[in-house]
């Protein structure tokens, strides 16, 4: 598969040195063997339809990246997670300010509280899955 200039193998090769993993993790990581990803790499073969799914997340591409050749700089990616990360942030400060400033104006109904603090407690749970598992 010969997309813009790049294999398929190409591609799982410089994002599996990206991310600093041998072909043996990978392979660990996609339960076949060692040999079978180094088959990829050369092009010699290509993964299972079923498992392209799952390299592409361990890779940290699209599916569509990884068949097309094409992948996002990995600066592009960095950049929408931090502004994803802000507008997180700032979903929760804002629901948290209107929460006080319709207490203090006495123009807060309770349905209206709960959904307000709802949606902060919502975006801070969300922030704090994303940091957890490493996505920035």
């Amino acid at each position: 598969m010969k997309q813009s200039g790049k294999t398929m193998g190409m591609v799982i090769a410089s994002l599996r040195k990206a991310q600093g993993m041998t072909q043996a993790e990978l392979a660990a990581k996609m339960q076949v063997t060692d040999k079978a990803v180094s088959k990829w790499e050369r092009d010699l073969s290509c993964p299972d339809i079923q498992s392209l799914p799952r390299l592409a997340e361990i890779l940290e591409v699209s599916v569509e990246e990884l068949m097309q050749g094409e992948t996002r700089p990995a600066s592009s990616v960095k950049r929408i997670n931090e502004i994803v990360d802000l507008v997180l942030k700032a979903l929760v400060v804002a629901m948290g300010i209107a929460l006080v400033v319709c207490s203090v104006l006495k123009t807060l109904e309770p349905t209206s509280g709960f959904q307000l603090a709802g949606l902060g407690l919502a975006s801070a749970g969300i922030l704090f899955l994303r940091q957890d598992k490493g996505i920035r």
